[in-house]
């Protein structure tokens, strides 16, 4: 059995994906939840439209066609809602749209509509009408909690954005999507890009440049190519260079550096009073569903309260808690990995299995007091986060006054400070967040 292994989120836990009859180790902590995650929102006038989890992948296509195609991954969160709106962008020509429900694989029905139709729909109240928009017919209501990822494919054609500089093309676009893609035509380098971006080699030979910007604000993005990369396939180890990897004999012939930006693994800490030294812990992750999810823990970390279920249907999967001896039994996966860990969670795949994948989330109460505690009256929170995206969220009361690398700050309905960790590299990122609490307001 091959065994896929991620490094630990803390000194004691870990993550495993494993297949029905084994264990295989991933980090898959993660939770696309905006505000408070567990809040049940009402499927009564669902306004506004809501989403998350946008990806946009933009192919460019012949210089000469001012032409690119678009992949947009986009998960609509509205509960209960069937259409979904995707505006077509101003000053673009589009073509060639298609979409498609991931979990089935299967085409969605979808029309183009006016601006000035689309917003007569509750959720589209205040949009734009001055654009037209795709009007996609989901394969099931939003469930409560729920979620329905949809593929949409297009083309654009947009002289404005993509064109000829001298001996040079440039993709000149600002991006309000958080996280995005640009790959070159065959035979085209990188020889400008102003937002930090990650540099990649597509399995044809074609340059990547791929980045994440978690600020909510547009990234005015500008990527200048030329002439002069190698077209073609790559020799197979071109993309198996990572410095604190492992030799190159001993790398997977599938082994590739992982595009970080596309990473859908979430995680979403919602911390207790300090004094309880725990949190409510809830992580989203994509899987197919064959496969079951396990991770181990010791008994100084207390781990409880454990759910799940499909994001996609509202189904509940079963979970079960078992020691070391019980998962031994069940699993050919070497003892010296199991030995790390006193308990492992065992969270089943669903009854049916004919979906082509799964968006699971699943939650629980994390008890540890050596990451979260308070000292000289201020909360501290310290641990390693494994996930692209990471979010605290503050117990009621409390302010943040300090952190040891940049978040982005929000408030949830009810009032808590939101910090999200962004982290664009293989390797965890080691928080420090400090708070207080709050004071009256003075007259």
């Amino acid at each position: 059995m091959e065994v896929e292994r991620g490094a630990c989120r803390s000194a004691d836990r870990v993550l495993a994906m494993k297949p029905i009859t084994s264990v295989v180790y991933s980090t898959v902590l993660s939770a696309a939840m905006l505000g408070n995650p567990l809040a049940t929102r009402g499927q009564e006038n669902p306004t506004p439209q809501t989403e998350t989890d946008e990806y946009t992948s933009y192919e460019l296509l012949a210089p000469e066609s001012a032409s690119f195609a678009i992949r947009y991954e986009v998960t609509a969160t509205t509960p209960g809602v069937t259409v979904y709106f995707n505006p077509i962008r101003k000053g673009s020509v589009a073509s060639d749209e298609s979409v498609r429900d991931v979990m089935s694989g299967e085409p969605l029905k979808f029309e183009i509509v006016s601006g000035t139709e689309a917003v007569k729909d509750p959720l589209l109240k205040g949009a734009d009408a001055d654009v037209d928009y795709i009007k996609v017919h989901l394969a099931r209501p939003v469930p409560p909690e729920g979620q329905a990822r949809l593929l949409i494919l297009k083309t654009y054609k947009d002289a404005r954005s993509y064109y000829r500089e001298g001996d040079t093309v440039v993709f000149n676009r600002p991006l309000s999507i958080p996280r995005n893609k640009v790959t070159l035509p065959a035979g085209y380098e990188v020889v400008a890009c102003n937002v930090p971006s990650q540099v990649l080699t597509e399995p044809d030979g074609r340059i990547s440049v791929s980045f994440m910007n978690g600020s909510g604000a547009e990234a005015p993005l500008i990527v200048k190519a030329r002439r002069g990369a190698e077209a073609g396939a790559p020799p197979k180890s071109a993309d198996r260079t990572h410095r604190n990897g492992p030799p190159p004999e001993a790398w997977p012939g599938t082994w590739q550096l992982a595009e970080w930006a596309h990473s859908d693994p979430e995680n979403v800490l919602l911390l207790r009073q300090p004094e309880a030294h725990s949190y409510q812990q809830t992580f989203d992750y994509t899987t197919t569903p064959e496969t079951t999810l396990a991770y181990g823990f010791n008994g100084k970390t207390g781990v409880t309260g454990v759910s799940a279920y499909v994001l996609d249907t509202g189904e509940q999967l079963k979970t079960r808690v078992l020691t070391r001896a019980e998962a031994e039994k069940t699993t050919s996966e070497p003892r010296e990995v199991l030995a790390r860990y006193t308990h492992f969670v065992v969270i089943s795949p669903p009854a049916s299995q004919s979906a082509q994948s799964l968006r699971v989330r699943v939650v629980e109460t994390v008890t540890e007091p050596a990451v979260l505690r308070v000292m000289d009256q201020e909360l501290v929170f310290e641990d390693a986060l494994k996930s692209t995206r990471n979010a605290v969220v503050l117990p009621s009361g409390w302010y943040v006054t300090a952190t040891s690398l940049p978040a982005t700050v929000s408030q949830t309905p009810d009032g808590r400070i939101r910090l999200d960790f962004w982290n664009g590299g293989p390797a965890p990122v080691e928080v420090l967040v400090k708070a207080r609490r709050r004071v009256a307001a003075g007259g």
